[in-house]
């Protein structure tokens, strides 16, 4: 993607949607009673632009104005109602972005069944939409892409460990370097590869029904 502006006045939507983060601007009329859910992956930051809104974390409870910021962390249960005459426009990011995004709960505390959604709910069409067919086999050729990334890895770590302890403790800055970047660049694959299984199955997973 090229280098874009985006301004919270006009672009009430999802700006930025990868496995890596959700970025948008976010919208709530007054009055909103946004229902708490959690998310199993993803810390989720909010930083209000205007409006004024309580925002419930864990049964903590906070009214926040413009400037201000808050954040959930990954399974912390979280609410927000719109407190002011005018409405909320706030910036969120969620991180990670891997569906289900979201988690919803009963008034007793039990986790209500997975919700998967729509990708066009996240403002994401596809250029070319691939048949069902085509979506299984990508995540798959995924997946294995990873599991190979991870072999090597453990391999590199298993190999390259005892060497850097080694360089450590003789104090040999020149050999621990070297060692270290030899064990990143397996982590660094196998990142790269979670990245794709990730990709691969946000676009996957609405296809087995939303809701």
């Amino acid at each position: 993607m090229g280098f874009s502006v985006y301004d919270y006045r006009t672009d009430i939507r999802n700006v930025l949607v990868t496995p890596q983060i959700r970025a948008r601007f976010f919208r709530l009329e007054p009055g909103t009673v946004a229902k708490p859910h959690t998310h199993d992956l993803g810390h989720e930051i909010f930083l209000m632009l205007q409006g004024r809104a309580v925002f419930e974390i864990d049964g903590e409870r906070a009214e926040l104005g413009p400037g201000q910021m808050c954040v959930a962390l990954a399974n912390q249960s979280h609410g927000i109602t719109v407190t002011s005459a005018e409405p909320v426009i706030m910036y969120l990011s969620v991180t990670p972005h891997i569906q289900p995004t979201h988690t919803m709960w009963t008034a007793d505390g039990k986790r209500l069944p997975h919700r998967f959604v729509s990708n066009e709910n996240y403002d994401v069409k596809p250029e070319r939409p691939a048949s069902d067919d085509e979506a299984v086999d990508r995540h798959v050729r995924a997946a294995r892409e990873f599991d190979r990334a991870v072999r090597r890895a453990i391999e590199k770590q298993l190999t390259l460990g005892p060497a850097l302890k080694k360089a450590l403790e003789a104090r040999d800055e020149t050999a621990a370097k070297k060692t270290r970047d030899g064990m990143w660049e397996a982590l660094f694959e196998m990142f790269r590869t979670v990245d794709g299984v990730a990709d691969a199955w946000n676009d996957l997973a609405p296809r087995g029904g939303t809701g």
